[in-house]
């Protein structure tokens, strides 16, 4: 079956391995990641490296590496071991894999990117290091220099390891701003300053100290900063110099000597970065300070050659690849020369104009700008090739979700920002005006009131319009001293409270007028509004306790004061589904969880080793809270107990913020001082319960109420308004709600990233109408009946379109003149096709075109297709209307595939399945009988490979469920199905799969039976065994289930009655009676369901062991043996009677797995299979009728075999 074969290379079904690894993965997973921008403060926190870049947050290095299989850059790695900001970082020259960095804590590390670890740490570097850049004269020092130097070299290894001083590089008159190495010319080094000048030094020389000082800052003391500094590649004495207000010279170091000072073409213009174009030589870019204009520039000319506006806001630095991305496909070149044809003479190609002369070769520039924006710029193609805009880039305090939209996410930072991001999409859709200074809480307000209350450390607090983009109040009763929370009342939408270092709690009307001021004894922290009661609230303060006031009275007296922290208290949160519970975060590392109507503390919790922050309880199970640290984790905790479920330490630094929303109470979001907001799933803390959902459990056993569920030892139960709200909807439907009901659990159970969806399209292809569509549909991957047509539509949407293009042409050579008459004599003559073929040599395609119809439509036709093959070379846009005219779909959808543009690659096949490409069959020979009905045969197949590797592209990146839309656009179900058993969505491909209903089966079924094994792996074995009965022909997986199940003997025979499967006594002698029978099979089955499972080994491996024996068995005879016999119970298994059976059974399961392992292309463990199996028969005294030597020759045979087939299949690619 296909979707059998389409993933037999990633699970098997019988492989009891990989479903302990599934097993071992039901823990908190990350699902989601917002990254943090580029810092605007140190100049040199961008490096590239080969086909990596990086460029660092305040706490973080990002590093993208280049995925050559989709042409595009994925993050590979975020290292966050500094503790304070980072300053700088650089490459190794000589080591790719190297890259050190600095920070404010005097603290150097070299990292190893490929491994994403440390290797070597400098402490007490005697001065921050300010500066940092790899030697290009050693292989291992870096050298690193405080604002007034001197320049310091930490040898990393070997004999003269340490750190020295360079023995003139110190005693500067002005502050260091940058440092560069030279490339070429050994030990050579310059620093730019904050006067303008620069320093030059060179063994051997003389010692050149604030030189080459702009001309009109001499003699005055005024500063000019050195913004940047880089030598020329092709040179050893030039040398590029930028300051922030002269603009920029090329300089000759040697004679100390303005070569060129380059003219912009605005006075205002000022340059913040500049960079060497390494693939164009005597090229370079730069970025303006002011706005995001990057220039390109040659040193042959003092003006620059093209600018492109790229940001309103001014660029931070800037670094050009060295290797650009390359070609997934490679499009074949016509065999004829682009500049001669067959009816002209063989002429040279034509001079270049000086516009043409200067086009920029393929080049990709990593931009990073002052308002933390970060992306890679195509230079060749004019366009973005990815920008990440709007992050952070420091601390993130706070997060909350829009009470009326699961989708939207709003995060507070000490940059002084909130910014509100799509959780889909993961980009930012608003940002919050101006700058507030440092922003420690957020509050939405509730309902649809679209506006967010904040919370600073100096300015007070605010009021933001989203929609409207401003501030529309603000309140300073706090003074000056900084409000630590915000929160905005649940229940009345005019209440807002903030809680200050000033020692007050103030509850306001948000018009201004001022409730109540609770006076505290130290600083107030935290505030939470009870959800249970609009007129209660919380505070966490300094002095250790926490106190509950009552709004609704005049009293500013707390009605509880609950004591027992040990330091400062910082957030409370009342818990959503128990009256009266709250709980509190201290700086003393606990939690404490309060009841308020005990007037107690009813539960501590333990295990952060530092600063408690985060809290959250979930909207759904009433015993649940998470709480997050600065000791950088996040834990899990079952509060009935006081147990920690589970830890997680993805973040880098103290996590501050947690949040749910609701409607998707098992999806939370975190923020933390590592700059990063994560999503994450907590759905696997709750597998049985999602299990109960698919095997259509009775209510009882998937919803209750709160009282029950938090009793000691009672599974987790749905207690929520969200689930509440589903099973009233789902009891008013008529007829079998199984569909509707499958859909909004796993809607509400599951994280972002696809699931809606999916669902949408299930919908469709069961028929829905497509008025009952959500709006958002159209936004996602669309069944394809319906791309067309949206897509039309968003056409006609459009009305206009900005474009923006600087720079021209300055006149053309002699010798095209002189082509260019040549041609006009000819038109003239009415040889029109040599007057195409000069214009194609000139370049005047659209000339030669405009009357190529005059010869014939055939050679006009031939002449695009020229046209359309020199565009593919050079990596042009302008090819789609030629591909389109002349109905290359193929060329088309290939050029698109070959750029990783799967998504326009998709619309083009699409297009042409529903006849909206005209196809000239200009190789057709007369009275062919290649019909349209063969053209379109072949668009489907194009249209479903497009689509397969779109799916593929999702899947890589980690988004199995938007793999299964792809998939289901095109209607192919299995294949669908089979992306979700991949990305182990189990869950939902067993939902989608029962709604789906025959066509799904088979997958379905298999996805059952691999969430059996996830049962059996928690031990919850009757949910197993339901899953296993809902399918088909399921005898010998009840048998596996019930062979391994570990209960007593009332309890085995409790799950065989389940299992409809004879109780362990009659199994006993319905093996025997099959041993007598010569039943092998049978036997072997039946013992392992008996008292003495042990008696099916020596049954099995007899059996095993005289058939290899023989020249001509067969894998397929073997293989449910030894599969059957893997399933007896491990305390069986290790009984002293039993191990030479054990032995045995090890080296025939490794024997046999490397051959099915060899079958599936499993080619990785091969290897490592048979060295297994030899290493056993080594050191084990057994009578298998295996030879190391036999094994050794099957090895050697295999890897023969293999490399044959990879070379053969390497010429076909090449």
């Amino acid at each position: 079956m296909a979707w059998m074969t389409y993933i037999s290379n990633w699970f098997e079904q019988d492989d009891w391995y990989e479903g302990l690894q599934r097993a071992n993965m039901s823990q908190v997973r990350q699902v989601g990641l917002l990254a943090a921008g580029c810092q605007p403060w140190n100049r040199d926190v961008c490096a590239a490296s080969g086909d990596r870049f990086a460029y660092c947050a305040t706490l973080a290095i990002y590093v993208y590496k280049l995925d050559h299989r989709y042409n595009e850059f994925k993050l590979h790695a975020i290292m966050s071991e500094h503790k304070k900001t980072i300053t700088a970082i650089s490459w190794c020259p000589h080591n790719p894999d190297l890259f050190a960095s600095g920070s404010t804590d005097n603290l150097v590390i070299i990292w190893d990117v490929a491994e994403q670890k440390v290797i070597a740490k400098l402490d007490n570097t005697k001065g921050m290091p300010a500066s940092l850049s790899w030697c290009w004269n050693a292989d291992d020092a870096v050298a690193f220099a405080s604002h007034r130097g001197p320049l310091f070299i930490w040898t990393i290894s070997g004999p003269e390891s340490g750190v020295t001083v360079h023995r003139e590089a110190h005693s500067f008159l002005s502050d260091i701003c940058t440092f560069r190495w030279h490339a070429q010319k050994r030990g050579k080094v310059v620093f730019g300053h904050l006067d303008g000048s620069l320093s030059i030094f060179q063994p051997g020389s003389k010692s050149q100290k604030h030189v080459l000082r702009p001309e009109s800052l001499e003699g005055t003391d005024e500063e000019d900063p050195v913004t940047a500094l880089e030598w020329d590649p092709l040179s050893t004495d030039y040398l590029l110099v930028a300051n922030l207000h002269y603009g920029i010279r090329l300089v000759d170091s040697e004679s100390l000597y303005c070569i060129t000072t380059f003219n912009f073409p605005s006075a205002a213009a000022s340059v913040q970065c500049l960079a060497w174009v390494p693939s164009a030589p005597g090229m370079f870019v730069t970025g303006d300070s002011q706005v995001g204009v990057l220039r390109v520039w040659n040193v042959s000319r003092t003006t620059p050659i093209d600018n492109f506006k790229l940001k309103k806001t001014g660029f931070h630095c800037l670094h050009v690849l060295n290797s650009p991305p390359r070609k997934k496909f490679s499009i074949q070149s016509p065999a004829r020369n682009h500049h001669t044809s067959s009816t002209s003479e063989a002429l040279p190609p034509p001079a270049l104009t000086q516009n043409q002369a200067f086009s920029l070769p393929p080049g990709h520039a990593v931009c990073c700008f002052l308002d933390g924006g970060v992306g890679l710029y195509d230079m060749g193609a004019k366009k973005w090739d990815f920008l990440r805009d709007l992050g952070h880039v420091e601390t993130i305090f706070d997060c909350k979700f829009k009470p009326d939209d699961p989708n939207l996410l709003a995060t507070a930072s000490f940059d002084g920002t909130i910014k509100v991001w799509d959780i889909n999409t993961l980009t930012a859709v608003y940002t919050s005006p101006g700058n507030e200074g440092v922003i420690y809480s957020l509050s939405w307000a509730p309902g649809d009131l679209n506006c967010i209350a904040g919370a600073t450390s100096r300015n007070g607090a605010f009021i933001w319009d989203v929609k409207k983009g401003k501030m529309v109040q603000r309140f300073n009763e706090h003074g000056k001293n900084g409000i630590f929370c915000i929160a905005w009342s649940h229940k009345d939408s005019k209440r807002i409270a903030t809680c200050s270092g000033d020692g007050f709690c103030i509850i306001r009307m948000i018009d201004g007028k001022v409730l109540h001021k609770y006076k505290h004894p130290a600083a107030v922290f935290g505030c939470d509004w009870s959800q249970n009661n609009k007129d209660m609230i919380a505070t966490g303060c300094e002095d250790k306790s926490v106190r509950v006031y009552y709004v609704a009275t005049s009293s500013d007296q707390p009605l509880k004061v609950f004591s027992g922290h040990t330091a400062k208290v910082f957030h409370v949160r009342w818990s959503p589904l128990r009256e009266g519970i709250l709980c509190s975060g201290s700086d003393d590392g606990s939690v404490r969880i309060w009841d308020y109507t005990q007037d107690a503390c009813i539960n501590i919790l333990s295990g952060h080793t530092a600063p408690v922050r985060g809290l959250m309880w979930n909207t759904e199970i009433p015993y649940l809270l998470i709480s997050g640290s600065w000791d950088y984790t996040i834990k899990v905790w079952d509060t009935r107990e006081g147990t920690c479920l589970d830890t997680v330490y993805d973040h880098g630094a103290d996590v501050y913020g947690l949040t749910c929303h609701p409607s998707r109470p098992f999806t939370m979001a975190s923020c933390s001082r590592d700059s990063t907001v994560r999503l994450w799933s907590l759905t696997p803390l709750i597998t049985p319960l999602q299990i109960n959902i698919l095997a259509d459990r009775s209510w009882e056993e998937i919803i209750g109420n709160t009282d029950y569920a938090i009793e000691q030892g009672t599974p987790p139960l749905l207690c929520g308004k969200a689930s509440r709200d589903i099973k009233q909807e789902v009891e008013k439907l008529t007829g079998n709600p199984q569909m509707k009901k499958l859909r909004w659990f796993s809607e509400c159970l599951s994280p972002p990233g696809g699931s809606d969806n999916l669902w949408n399209l299930v919908a469709v292809i069961k028929g829905q109408d497509d008025s009952l569509l959500p709006q958002n549909y159209c936004k996602g991957i669309m069944h394809l009946k319906h791309l067309i047509k949206f897509r039309t539509s968003e056409a006609q949407e459009l009305t206009t379109v900005k474009m923006c293009k600087f720079g021209g042409g300055i006149g053309m050579p002699t010798k095209e003149e002189r082509l260019k008459e040549a041609a006009e004599i000819h038109l003239r003559l009415g040889q029109i096709q040599r007057y195409c073929e000069l214009m194609v040599e000139l370049g005047e395609w659209d000339k030669a075109l405009s009357v190529a119809p005059g010869v014939s439509v055939k050679y006009w036709k031939k002449l695009m297709q020229r046209r359309a093959d020199q565009l593919i070379q050079e990596d042009k846009d302008d090819v789609i209307p030629y591909c389109i005219a002349i109905g290359e779909v193929k060329k088309l959808v290939n050029f698109f595939m070959s750029r990783g543009q799967l998504k326009e690659a998709l619309l083009v096949a699409q297009a042409a399945c529903e006849g909206n490409m005209q196809t000239f069959h200009v190789s057709a020979p007369k009275g062919s009988s290649y019909s349209d009905d063969i053209y379109n045969e072949d668009f489907n197949e194009l249209l479903h490979k497009v689509s397969t590797e779109l799916a593929e592209w999702h899947f890589q990146d980690g988004r199995a469920v938007l793999a299964a839309c792809c998939h289901l656009a095109v209607d192919n179900i299995e294949l669908a199905m089979a992306s979700l058993i991949r990305g182990n969505e189990l869950e939902l491909a067993v939902s989608v799969g029962k709604v789906l209903g025959e066509s799904a089966a088979p997958a379905t079924h298999y996805a059952l039976e691999l969430l059996a094994r996830k049962c059996m792996m928690i031990s919850t074995w009757n949910l197993a065994a339901d899953l296993l009965l809902m399918t088909p022909d399921n005898e010998l997986q009840l048998v596996k289930l019930c062979a391994f199940y570990p209960g007593c003997t009332e309890e085995i025979n409790d799950l065989h009655e389940k299992c409809k499967l004879p109780t362990v006594e009659e199994c006993m002698q319905l093996a025997e009676t099959a041993h007598a029978d010569g039943n092998i099979f049978e036997t072997i089955k039946y013992y392992l369901l008996s008292q003495e499972p042990e008696k099916a080994l020596p049954v099995g491996i007899d059996f095993i062991k005289e058939y290899i024996k023989s020249s001509d068995w067969t894998l397929d005879t073997i293989y449910p043996v030894l599969d059957l016999l893997s399933y007896i119970r491990t305390e069986k298994l290790v009984l002293h009677t039993c191990t030479e059976a054990r032995n045995e059974l090890l080296i025939l399961c490794g024997y046999i797995g490397a051959l099915l392992a060899i079958r599936r292309q499993y080619q990785s463990i091969v290897p490592a299979l048979y060295e297994y199996t030899s290493q056993l028969l080594k050191r084990r005294e057994v009578s298998v009728p295996l030879k190391i030597e036999r094994l050794s020759e099957e090895l050697d045979a295999w890897r023969a075999c293999t490399q044959s087939v990879s070379r053969e299949w390497f010429m076909q690619l090449y």
